[in-house]
């Protein structure tokens, strides 16, 4: 069966990997999803990820990060999804829990968070939020 939102997947195997307390988990490895991960890995809501075979095809190694115990991520979801894409400009760019979690943002210069993106100038397409 084709999958219809990589990035959705990749997001939802994080969030059960934390749920069941999991040191790493995989996903198959594409531009965006490093690009991401980047992201997720600037902010400091995972340790990091490395790029790993899986089978014949690429994957990724994503180092999941924990705080006393608790997941370093509460919530993570998809803003802009296959059927409904969401765009914002940088004036527009919503702020999750007041500053507190991130928005990632994929613009014409590279997937940035939020505040890189209002820094820069730049609005594109709200991938997801996490805090």
């Amino acid at each position: 069966m084709a999958l219809t939102d990589p990035l959705g997947d990749m997001l939802t195997r994080i969030r059960n990997g934390q749920q069941a307390k999991k040191d790493s988990v995989m996903s198959p490895a594409s531009k965006l999803r490093a690009r991401v991960l980047d992201v997720l890995q600037r902010e400091g809501y995972i340790r990091g990820y490395s790029e790993e075979v899986l089978g014949k095809h690429p994957g990724l190694r994503i180092e999941l990060k924990y705080f006393e115990g608790q997941p370093a991520i509460k919530h993570v979801a998809r803003v802009s999804k296959p059927g409904r894409r969401v765009y914002s400009g940088s004036k527009e760019l919503p702020v999750v829990r007041n500053g507190l979690g991130i928005t990632i943002v994929s613009t014409p210069r590279g997937v940035l968070s939020d505040a890189e993106a209002r820094d820069q100038n730049v609005g594109g397409e709200v991938l997801a939020e996490v805090f």
